[in-house]
């Protein structure tokens, strides 16, 4: 995936700006994101979930050439949690982004960007296999506020159509409950690698 990106950003050289297209308050993209979690626990289960590629469509609105909010969504997503590299259970995570940009202008067909801003995630659907609940009543906090950064970058292709290359890193954490008390803490912390499509309009 990171070697995807990297080749989808050296391709602007190829493409000449189309500068007629480059109007209008928003964009609307959808993009295919690799999510790569960190998978950092502190309960001493060694819980990790799997890394899967996931859809995305974002919405930016443009209050000046360079400054734009991008809300970022998804449905929920199913991930499957392991306990050492055992399959113990699953959730879904429904993880809306709101992020702050600011576009570089004046580079022709070539318009990178960088942004920053709040995720909130919701944990819906928790389900431990049968042995895990007897032996440890388990439970996950449902709610995960976090910042989020991103670096990307759009490539006009004419008649309003952009080709988007874009990285996101993300701060998802959840608590991790036996019997009720705080066993610790999983962190998913993901990377998003993404490429897409947009259209300005």
């Amino acid at each position: 995936m990171n070697k995807t990106w990297l080749i989808a950003i050296a391709a602007a050289a190829a493409i000449p700006a189309v500068q007629a297209q480059d109007t209008g308050n928003w964009i609307v993209r959808a993009r295919a994101v690799n999510l790569d979690s960190a998978n950092k626990d502190s309960t001493g289960l060694g819980l990790t979930i799997n890394n899967k590629v996931i859809p995305e469509v974002d919405i930016s609105y443009f209050f000046s050439p360079n400054v734009a909010a991008e809300l970022i969504l998804t449905y929920p997503q199913k991930q499957t949690v392991y306990s050492k590299g055992s399959e113990i259970g699953s959730f879904k995570h429904l993880p809306p982004t709101l992020n702050f940009q600011y576009h570089v202008t004046g580079l022709g067909g070539f318009r990178p960007y960088v942004g920053a801003g709040l995720n909130y995630t919701n944990l819906t659907a928790v389900h431990f296999a049968p042995a895990v609940v007897t032996a440890l009543h388990p439970g996950l906090k449902h709610n995960s506020f976090g910042l989020s950064v991103q670096a990307g970058v759009d490539i006009p292709m004419g008649g309003g159509w952009l080709l988007n290359a874009d990285v996101k890193k993300v701060q998802i954490e959840t608590t991790v409950y036996s019997s009720g008390a705080s066993a610790g803490k999983f962190k998913v912390d993901p990377t998003l690698f993404a490429l897409g499509f947009g259209k300005r309009f």
